[in-house]
C-alpha cells in the first residue's frame, strides 16, 4: 500500500473545501466545508490506516478529524485516548461521528458509558447518553430504566442543548423499545414539553418525545 502522509491528506481536504458548504455547515456550529460525499469517496480511496487516522485527527482540521473516523480501526484506540478524544471533538458533527463509528465499536464503550454518564462536561456527558441510547435498544440488560428515566424527569428540561438532546434521545428509546415504560415515557414527555416546538420538516418525525415515541411504535404495528 502506497504510503500517504497527514500533510498530502490535508492538501487535498483543502482542495475540496466549497465556502457555500462551509457556510451552510457553520449555521450549524460544524467548521468546515468538504462535501461529506467527497469526503466518503476519499476516505473509500485510502482504506484503513490507524497512524494516518491518529495524525489526522491531531490537525486542528474538523474535515480531517472526520476523515480520520473513516480510516480508523475503531477498537486500536485505548480507552485513555478515546476519552481525550471526545473532549477535543469539538464541533457535533465530529461529536457524533466519534462516538458513532467509533467508541460504539470499542471494547471500551461500556466503561465509558458509565464514566462519561456524570462526567460534568455536559458534551462529555451527552456522549454517555448516547451510548446509553445505543443499549436502550440494543442489549438492555442490567440496565436501570426505571433509574434512567427518574435522572431524565429530573435533568432533561434544564440541560445545555447538546446534552438536553440526547438525553431526549434516550427517553425516546425507552418508550420506543420497552413496552412496560412507554406510559412514563409519554407523560415525562408531556409535562416537560422539552422539543415539543421544534421546527420538523415535512415527511420527518418530531424529535418531542410523545410524538416521537407514538409514530415509531405505529410504524411497528
Amino acid at each position: 500500500m502506497t504510503e500517504v502522509t497527514v500533510a498530502e491528506v490535508l492538501a487535498e481536504l483543502a482542495a475540496l473545501e466549497d465556502p457555500k458548504i462551509r457556510a451552510v455547515n457553520e449555521r450549524h456550529g460544524d467548521d468546515h466545508g468538504v462535501n461529506l460525499g467527497h469526503l466518503r469517496a476519499l476516505a473509500k480511496r485510502l482504506g484503513t490506516r490507524q497512524e494516518l487516522a491518529r495524525g489526522l485527527w491531531a490537525s486542528a482540521d474538523a474535515a480531517a478529524k472526520l476523515l480520520a473516523m473513516l480510516v480508523c480501526r475503531p477498537k486500536a484506540f485505548e480507552r485513555d485516548e478515546l476519552d481525550a478524544m471526545v473532549r477535543e471533538a469539538g464541533t457535533p458533527k465530529v461529536h457524533d461521528w466519534l462516538v458513532n463509528y467509533v467508541v460504539k465499536k470499542s471494547p471500551h464503550a461500556e466503561q465509558l458509558r458509565l464514566a462519561w454518564l456524570t462526567d460534568p462536561d455536559p458534551v462529555v456527558a451527552g456522549a454517555g447518553w448516547a451510548l446509553t441510547t445505543e443499549r436502550v435498544a440494543r442489549n438492555p440488560e442490567g440496565l436501570d430504566l426505571a433509574g434512567l428515566l427518574d435522572t431524565i424527569e429530573a435533568e432533561l428540561k434544564a440541560a445545555p442543548d447538546r446534552l438536553q438532546w440526547a438525553m431526549n434521545h434516550c427517553l425516546a428509546q425507552i418508550g420506543i423499545e420497552h413496552a412496560g415504560y412507554r406510559a412514563r415515557a409519554i407523560d415525562i414527555g408531556e409535562r416537560l414539553e422539552v422539543l415539543k416546538d421544534y421546527p420538523t420538516p415535512p415527511n420527518c418525525t418530531s424529535p418531542f418525545a410523545p410524538v416521537w415515541i407514538t409514530e415509531m411504535v405505529r410504524r411497528r404495528g
